[in-house]
Parts: structure tokens; sequence; C-alpha cells
């Protein structure tokens, strides 16, 4: 078992494609799709948890965490939300990519190249995003134990993935890769998707409860992602620190 949570493969392919994070029709076009969605779920789920009556700046005096942040095509909207945000990546190349996007927009974002469990920081967090990270990592245990030790009691965690079934490695790999060509081939590897059970066991482990568990689906003819109860691809869950 690895002793880090970084898998230098996939930190090198990302790299790789850093320098299309902000371009909407390129290789991560599929991520600017599904960033409304995303944005959608985390905030409403943060304004409920944490009763936010402010629905300008939801996210003020919240310290945000964005694990795996790649360009910060997440970190961004959630700044813009009023978070103090810190976004977290193991590739260097993504990390300044990040950092001159959000110095362009005139956003306060302290980007930090590193893994969860290399973070030297004393600070612990209201709120942690693990979105499409958990699938590219080496050590899921020692992934899912950094992160919860980086959250407050009591703090929410969001961990989006890709379940392992059938159907993802038709969707996700297939579909997605081969038939339409909206991701690079090679971007996934099926047998490092990851079951909601199974993630739901390792977050017990570390003192992480499982509270909700929602699908996330495509709709090609209306160019949208939405809600469904269908977690057999896409799915997201919200974990709090007990």
């Amino acid at each position: 078992m690895a002793n880090n949570t970084i898998n230098k493969e996939e930190i090198e392919k990302f790299t790789k494609l850093a320098n299309e994070w902000w371009d909407q029709d390129g290789k991560f076009k599929p991520l600017h799709k599904f960033n409304p969605i995303r944005i959608e779920y985390i905030k409403k789920n943060i304004i409920k948890d944490f009763k936010i009556k402010n629905e300008k700046k939801p996210f003020s005096n919240l310290e945000i965490l964005d694990i795996g942040c790649g360009g910060g095509l997440l970190t961004e909207p959630m700044s813009r939300l009023g978070g103090n945000l810190t976004g977290i990546d193991a590739s260097e190349k993504n990390i300044n990519i990040a950092k001159i996007h959000a110095k362009k927009n005139n956003l306060k974002i302290n980007y930090i190249c590193s893994s969860p469990e290399k973070l030297n920081t004393k600070k612990k967090y209201d709120v942690i995003l693990n979105m499409e990270v958990v699938e590219h990592v080496e050590n899921l245990e020692m992934f899912i134990k950094s992160s919860s030790s980086l959250l407050k009691k009591n703090g929410i965690m969001f961990i989006a993935t890709i379940n392992k079934t059938l159907k993802s490695y038709i969707f996700a790999i297939v579909g997605a890769e081969y038939i339409l060509n909206w991701l690079p081939v090679g971007t996934h590897d099926w047998f490092k998707f990851v079951e909601p059970t199974k993630l739901k066991l390792i977050g017990k482990k570390n003192n992480l409860e499982q509270i909700e568990t929602d699908g996330l689906k495509y709709n090609i003819l209306r160019d949208k992602w939405y809600m469904t109860r269908d977690t057999n691809v896409n799915y997201i869950c919200k974990f709090t620190k007990v």
C-alpha cells in the first residue's frame, strides 16, 4: 500500500492538459457542463446545514478546502459565494494555472501544491470538497483519513465520483471516452471507481457519517446534468464529521 495518495501517472495525465482548464470547448468541456449542478448541490446543502440567511454571500466566514482543485473550476465559484477558499492539487502546473486565473478575476484564493496528507496546516475546515478526485488517488483509505483530519467537528465533506458498475464502464469509459470523445481516452480506470457502500465504510472508520447519496445524470437532448436517484454511474455523497 502506497504511503501517500499521489498517483504519479494520474498527475502527469492532468498536468499535460493543464493549459486547457478554462477553455469551455477544450478537454475539460464536460466539467464545465457539470459545474452548475455541482455548485447548486453544494450551495443548497451548505445553506441548509449551516442555517445560512445571507443569500448573496452564503459562504461568508466559512473555511472551505477544495482538494484536487485542478485549475480552480469549482474553487472560484465557491470564492464568489463568499467562502475563504484554499485549493490544493498535486500538480504544480494546475496550481499555477489556477493562481493566474484567480488573479485575473481579483479573487483571493489560497492555492497550494499539495495532497491532503502533506498539507502543512493546523487549520480545520468547515467544508471540504473532494469532487471527481477519489477515482484518481493512489491510496483511498489514506486519502479519506487525511481529508477527515482536516475537517472541523460537525463540518461537511462532499465526495463526488463514479460507481463501480457495468453501467459506469459503458457510460463513463466506452461512451464518454471512445464514442462521444468527451474525454481523452485513458482519463478513467474502471478498477479505481468506488462503490458508495465502500466510501461509507471508509468514512465511518474516519469519523465521517454518510448523510446523503444522490445520483447525477446527463440529459443528452437538453445538454444538461440533473440530480437523480440512480447512483449507478455518477454520484455525490455528503458526509458530516462526528
